[in-house]
């Protein structure tokens, strides 16, 4: 199995949902480990959100999840990853801690940050949560 980190998009009930993913292509139901955060900055692209690390930014709250491996390049195709094609979002490695039974785990995630260069002239999400900042904006334009 594999863990992966999810902000935006890919998250529980959201356009991407990590579990409709999985279940579109036959491939066995991630299994939630637990609400996590990383620091960073995150920046609205829309639609969706795109996550940069920063150890000076804020706690950007996502979902830790395990998942089959199968499901990477469904990911990777949700993120618009191939090979040799660059694109927004690049697929990386992150250290994630996530309470368990009220102990803190560590896990090595697999997680979607978008390129340097595609955040010059992004607003910022200043609260770090793509799911408030969402439904914050569909709120602002009923």
């Amino acid at each position: 199995m594999i863990t992966a980190f999810v902000y935006g998009t890919l998250r529980q009930g959201e356009a991407n949902d990590i579990f409709h993913a999985a279940a579109r292509h036959g491939i066995a139901a991630p299994v939630l480990l637990g609400r996590a955060s990383l620091w960073g900055r995150l920046y609205d692209f829309g639609n969706y959100p795109g996550l940069r690390l920063e150890s000076d930014g804020v706690e950007v709250l996502g979902e830790v999840y395990q998942i089959e491996p199968a499901l990477v390049p469904v990911l990777d195709e949700i993120e618009d990853i191939y090979p040799g094609k660059e694109g927004l979002f690049i697929r990386q490695q992150a250290q994630v801690e996530v309470h368990l039974a009220g102990q803190p785990q560590v896990f090595d995630c697999l997680f979607y940050p978008v390129t340097l260069s595609a955040v010059a002239g992004r607003p910022m999400i200043a609260g770090g949560d793509w799911v408030a900042h969402r439904l914050g904006k569909m709120a602002l334009s009923a």
